[in-house]
């Protein structure tokens, strides 16, 4: 997509969100309201109200977490959009726990991308801390209950033979800076698209290592999960970093059932393509989301949205028709 054809069509799309619905309410579930998952999601829904001149409301709702929105997502009809992990849908579909097998969980389509979520493992730069199995009789704070920073950081431990030995704390994660800070906690897992505000934040004003995961860990997770991917997050990305940290990401993406109109997944496609590169201005990671990206999402395109990327001319995999 070029600046010029987003222009172009821009016309065609303020009247395309008044044919799909007058004055509608668009619900978004994302993550807990201070993570870094519900600010994006906040990005995307202002862009999108902006692009619809009105048209709709899109109102962003807290959640748990990727777990939570696909189970709410069998009971909640009509214009409902969250956020997920392709793992996690897959992981519904079959029924595993902490899912119950329901034929709903097929409804869900997806829309478009959003940025992948990156694992930081933090701990004090004091603690003696320096890599994943020193955790090993630490209390561990994984990530709020149900979250993705929770489920992986729970494959990681069992990967490297430490789950039993960890403590891992169910508490909010919005409290786990000032639990580090107070030496409560050995360390903490902090999901998102780095840079993090929060991570930026925290090592301004404590000195802190993010730990690296080694290439034979990074391999057997892939295997038990081939939605992990490595990713290295560059020195000098947080505040006293000064090394490369090589850790897992997963892919994300922006989600509805077949319960929403085909006018309205139109839309709402339509215009976040629309308005990709003014996210990209507000938060680094937006730039990485790119039409090839639509082979990380884990459910079949909306007819809607599947519309839009055959008028635009978007190559389109054949498992997301």
């Amino acid at each position: 997509m070029t600046r010029a054809s987003a222009a172009f069509g821009l016309a065609a799309l303020l009247f395309s969100f008044a044919a799909a619905a007058r004055e509608a309410t668009i619900t978004v579930h994302a993550g807990k309201a201070d993570s870094a998952n519900y600010a994006l999601a906040r990005q995307f829904a202002e862009a999108l109200a902006l692009a619809g001149n009105g048209a709709f409301t899109l109102v962003v709702e807290e959640s748990q977490g990727s777990v939570q929105n696909v189970m709410d997502s069998i009971r909640l009809d009509g214009d409902y959009i969250f956020t997920a992990n392709s793992a996690t849908i897959a992981q519904a579909r079959r029924g595993d726990k902490p899912f119950e097998k329901n034929a709903h969980y097929d409804e869900i389509r997806s829309l478009f991308p959003v940025p992948a979520q990156t694992f930081h493992w933090i701990v004090r730069q004091d603690s003696g801390i320096k890599t994943m199995a020193n955790l090993a009789g630490q209390p561990f704070i994984p990530g709020s209950k149900g979250s993705l920073g929770e489920w992986v950081t729970d494959e990681v431990l069992q990967v490297l033979g430490i789950d039993k030995s960890v403590q891992l704390i169910d508490a909010d994660i919005s409290g786990a800076g000032a639990a580090l800070k107070d030496k409560q906690v050995g360390g903490f897992t902090a999901t998102g698209s780095f840079p993090m505000a929060a991570v930026s934040e925290l090592a301004s004003v404590l000195p802190i290592r993010i730990l690296s995961l080694p290439q034979p860990t990074i391999l057997r997770m892939h295997a038990v999960e081939d939605s992990t991917a490595a990713v290295v997050i560059p020195r000098g990305t947080y505040p006293g970093i000064d090394y490369d940290v090589t850790t897992l990401s997963v892919p994300a993406g922006a989600y509805t059932t077949i319960s929403m109109t085909n006018a309205t997944a139109y839309a709402i496609t339509k215009a976040f393509w629309s308005q990709r590169f003014d996210l990209a201005k507000k938060h680094p990671a937006w730039a990485a989301v790119i039409p090839s990206r639509l082979t990380t999402l884990g459910a079949r395109l909306h007819p809607g949205a599947l519309r839009y990327y055959s008028e635009a001319g978007i190559k389109v995999p054949a498992n997301l028709r």
